[in-house]
């Protein structure tokens, strides 16, 4: 699919790369706001997003609007030479709306409601709620849908927790009427014979995401995903009648957070935003690339990161630092993977408040924490590369599938507790993206025909309409590779009445004869040599008959293990039409994984961006039909050369200079531009 222009706004006078922070001006007396915006203009701060946590300071009481405030907020940022993208303040609502109308204040899933104190504590069905919502949104929008220096908006921040009371209860069992008509179509559907689950009316079925029938669980995350959808269009209708055309509309997401479909509620949103937080108490750059290729999948196109930390954040256990250099490491990321803009959470230690831990690039004192001249050095180096990577987007040859429903389903049903669905992408994506250095994340339903190789590493959900899909990407010359759990279950989470990979079987022609949990590593060997399966194995037998099941190879096999598995296929590939198709029935290790990875790029044709790169180093390209952007970052703590195979200049040194090797320090970053004399 052909990725839409890039451009961090759709205003031509703001720069095509911005550098920006989370700015909160109704926690400081307003004669402290110059000092603070001198300080990011200093840093070379374009944009900051302000309101998502200030609704008490924008209605004190029930209709009643106080925006003067912000009014000077936006005009001073903008002296400044700094724009601003607003957040409807519905993630945190006053008190005095909480107070008067408790049936907005929403129910967790053991039946307790929450309290006002903390943030994200309303129901997101409760029509009250939604009405206060748009109200806020619709007022925002009136006051500030014109002004040339709000370039976008924000809906919430960080949606995430359904309403398991009285609202979201009657709006289930609507959904689940509206869905399948008749209680007798949704037993049928269900399965509900099973443990004598059967319902004579909608209102009897439970409202829990956890023990419960797997087609229910299923469907509770389908229909929180379409709550979500029409509680962000609540807002959008509010909002967009009364806006610029040139403003956008966004959210900000969290990565891998998986409580709704990402793709449905991007649907209706302009751009795709989230916040880049390290997963894990050290900075893993394959992991934080895939969760920027997984946004950038959203959309298909370019992004924003609405939030990442200034060196650390406040709420793991123990808050490690970033070593210094990192968060300029991580900003360059981001940028090579397709955002265009980047902004920190936050820009000044609140003076109270349960975060007042976390990373800043102020201190509560008014004063430049350590951090930030690295920030300003970031701000520089984008206003420096900016006007290159302008209308630039990454591009790849390599696809792997993120599919919600199936991620559900395995979590629902692990069977082996380490079969996290995320970690199984992450095995097949890290060695893919080493080896290609360019890979998209995108949905199943995604167009495919741009791939020479699409990777669906565990597909537990196949609809005969996705396989049909896929059948014709392999026919017409894709190549396709189906990971462990791959066809397992139906539309309604029941088990394919064939074997895995479920309509797939025939076309594959093989099919897994059982599958089984593993405590222990399983032996493996064939042509692409020996390894050891962990947590998942999956017996394949050749299915196909005749001359067809000669053309189905079997890459690897088990060794001797439990018996049920010893000598049985363990990956079978096979010729279809232009393509192949690629079953793996084991969770590979990562030595295997990467063998396998670097069989099937070479099968597709699938070639590096940039030959001989030492390892540690990131390759990432930005390109148009005119522009060729070499985004080079040195993740190791030793330098690293790297030759270039071409004449480039230095962005962020000698522009003039046609350069073919770079030497990058500890952290460094080196941004490229394909030089006219090549």
């Amino acid at each position: 699919m052909p990725r839409a222009r890039a451009q961090a706004t759709n205003y031509p006078d703001q720069p095509p790369i911005l550098l920006g922070a989370a700015w909160y001006p109704e926690q400081w007396p307003s004669s402290r706001w110059n000092a603070d915006l001198d300080l990011m203009e200093k840093a070379h701060i374009h944009v900051v997003r302000i309101g998502e946590f200030a609704w008490s300071s924008m209605e004190p009481k029930e209709g009643i609007y106080t925006f003067g405030w912000l009014d000077q907020a936006i005009a001073m940022a903008a002296q400044h030479h700094i724009a601003v993208v607003l957040g409807t303040p519905t993630a945190a609502p006053p008190a005095w709306l909480t107070t008067k109308y408790p049936q907005t204040l929403r129910t967790n899933d053991h039946g307790v409601k929450a309290q006002h104190g903390n943030r994200a504590q309303y129901s997101f069905t409760d029509p009250m709620y939604r009405k206060f919502a748009y109200q806020i949104a619709w007022e925002m929008a009136k006051r500030y849908g014109h002004n040339p220096d709000v370039v976008g908006w924000q809906l919430d921040n960080e949606i995430a927790n359904p309403d398991f009371g009285p609202t979201g209860q009657a709006a289930f069992h609507a959904w689940l009427k509206n869905r399948y008509g008749t209680i007798a179509n949704l037993n049928q559907q269900w399965a509900t014979a099973y443990w004598s689950e059967t319902y004579d009316n909608f209102d009897e079925v439970p409202v829990r995401d956890y023990n419960e029938n797997p087609a229910l669980l299923l469907d509770w995350q389908r229909f929180v995903s379409d709550t979500w959808k029409s509680y962000l269009e609540n807002q959008i209708e509010a909002i967009r009648p009364n806006i610029d055309p040139r403003q956008f509309i966004t959210t900000n997401t969290m990565g891998w957070f998986d409580g709704f479909n990402e793709y449905e509620i991007h649907s209706v949103l302009d751009v795709a935003a989230w916040d880049d937080y390290i997963s894990t108490d050290h900075y893993d750059y394959l992991d934080n690339g895939a969760r920027h290729d997984l946004t950038r999948g959203y959309k298909n196109k370019n992004f924003w990161v609405m939030e990442t930390e200034p060196v650390f954040v406040d709420w793991r256990g123990t808050n490690t630092p970033l070593k210094k250099g990192q968060v300029r490491d991580m900003a360059w990321q981001a940028i090579g993977h397709g955002a265009d803009a980047v902004e920190y959470w936050q820009w000044r230690s609140a003076p109270n408040g349960q975060e007042e831990y976390h990373g800043v690039l102020v201190g509560a004192d008014g004063e430049p924490a350590p951090v930030y001249p690295e920030i300003q050095k970031i701000g520089q180096e984008f206003d420096e590369a900016g006007s290159a990577l302008e209308g630039t987007t990454p591009h790849s040859e390599v696809a792997v599938i993120n599919d919600y429903d199936s991620r559900w389903a395995i979590n629902f049903q692990r069977q082996a507790a380490k079969f996290d669905p995320v970690k199984e992408m992450l095995a097949f994506y890290d060695p893919l993206r080493t080896a290609s250095q360019a890979v998209d994340v995108v949905s199943v339903n995604a167009a495919l025909d741009q791939y020479k190789l699409v990777v669906a590493p565990a597909l537990n959900v196949l609809t005969q309409a996705e396989a049909t899909k896929l059948e014709a990407y392999v026919e017409q010359g894709g190549h396709l590779v189906l990971g462990p759990r791959s066809g397992m279950k139906k539309l309604n989470d029941g088990l394919q009445p064939e074997q895995q990979p479920g309509p797939m079987e025939p076309f594959l022609g093989a099919r897994v004869e059982q599958f089984y949990a593993l405590d222990k590593d399983v032996p493996l060997e064939g042509p692409l040599g020996v390894g050891t399966a962990q947590i998942w194995a999956e017996p394949l037998s050749v299915t196909a008959k005749g001359k067809d099941a000669a053309a189905v190879k079997v890459l690897e096999s088990y060794g001797r293990s439990n018996g049920w598995l010893d000598g049985q296929a363990a990956i079978v590939t096979r010729k279809m039409g232009k393509g192949t198709i690629t079953y793996v029935g084991a969770w590979l290790t990562p030595a295997l994984m990467k063998r396998f990875a670097d069989y099937e790029l070479q099968q597709a044709g699938v070639h590096p961006l940039l030959a001989g790169v030492p390892a540690g180093v990131e390759v990432c390209v930005r390109s148009n039909a005119h522009k060729y952007i070499l985004i080079l970052i040195n993740h190791n703590t030793e330098a690293r050369r790297v030759e270039l195979h071409r004449a480039m200049y230095n962005l962020l040194a000698n522009k003039t200079a046609v350069v073919n090797a770079v030497t990058l320090p500890k952290y460094g970053v080196a941004v490229l531009e394909a030089s006219s004399a090549q």
